[in-house]
């Protein structure tokens, strides 16, 4: 009798060390799975920040005699925009006169964008909004953007230049671009004139002003120029971003 009893009792003992074991095991499982499941995605996202496909843009340049009262205009006038697919991008203001502002707008249609550049409501719209002097309209299409944040604090400077070929001069670009980024300028987008591509627009960031100032007049940046066929003296928009949409 004893002997039985000893006997149920060791089998019993060896149940429970067999339940033990697997439950341990089981739950270490599962540990590892949601552990591995929690790590990959941060791992293996990434987001690309770099736009290569062309975009049409308008860019609008005038002067204000008030920001404020400007700006409460030209959102009332959103939804005439919206008419002939225009949407709102960015809105600078000058570093010199921040009264003098620029407005981009992205263009679904560059036949609609041009026309609404011709609308009557435009026109009142500059009017009730403050706008002095005649406006400064460039239909564009960007070839290159980067959209990783950079704060809107920091100056940014609008470069417009003629060059003889856009290629050649697009192919030494390209080339200097790590040369650019180590004078302090940061690119954020590029590409030409609607219809007319010998017709430049770049926009950099100034992320160290004085080498980017030192760049500006170096013999270096001198014989890029020369080298990309670049026509006469860049003309440049100095502007920190006071509203982004």
């Amino acid at each position: 009798m004893k002997q039985s009893q000893l006997i149920n009792m060791l089998c019993i003992a060896a149940m429970l060390t067999c339940m033990v074991s697997c439950g341990s095991n089981g739950g270490d499982n599962e540990a590892d799975t949601t552990m591995s499941e929690s790590i990959t995605p941060a791992e293996t996202s990434q987001t690309n920040t770099i736009i290569t496909t062309p975009e049409n843009m308008m860019i609008a340049m005038h002067k204000v005699a008030d920001f404020e009262k400007w700006k409460v205009s030209y959102d009332e006038h959103d939804s005439i925009r919206r008419v002939y697919g225009i949407r709102n991008y960015v809105i600078g203001r000058g570093v010199q006169d921040p009264n003098m502002v620029m407005v981009v707008v992205k263009c679904d249609d560059m036949a609609k964008a041009k026309a609404f550049a011709n609308d009557a409501s435009l026109k009142t719209a500059m009017q009730k909004g403050g706008v002095t002097g005649k406006p400064v309209i460039k239909f564009v299409n960007m070839t290159f953007q980067d959209t990783s944040f950079i704060g809107p604090e920091v100056i940014r400077t609008q470069t417009s230049i003629t060059v003889k070929d856009w290629n050649t001069w697009q192919s030494n670009f390209e080339e200097g671009r790590k040369t650019t980024m180590d004078n302090g300028l940061a690119l954020r987008t590029y590409g030409h004139e609607d219809g007319n591509d010998k017709k430049v627009v770049i926009v950099s960031a100034i992320i160290d002003s004085a080498k980017a100032n030192a760049w500006y007049q170096s013999d270096e940046l001198k014989k890029r120029r020369e080298e990309g066929g670049v026509i006469g003296q860049p003309e440049r928009f100095m502007f920190r971003i006071a509203a982004r949409y």
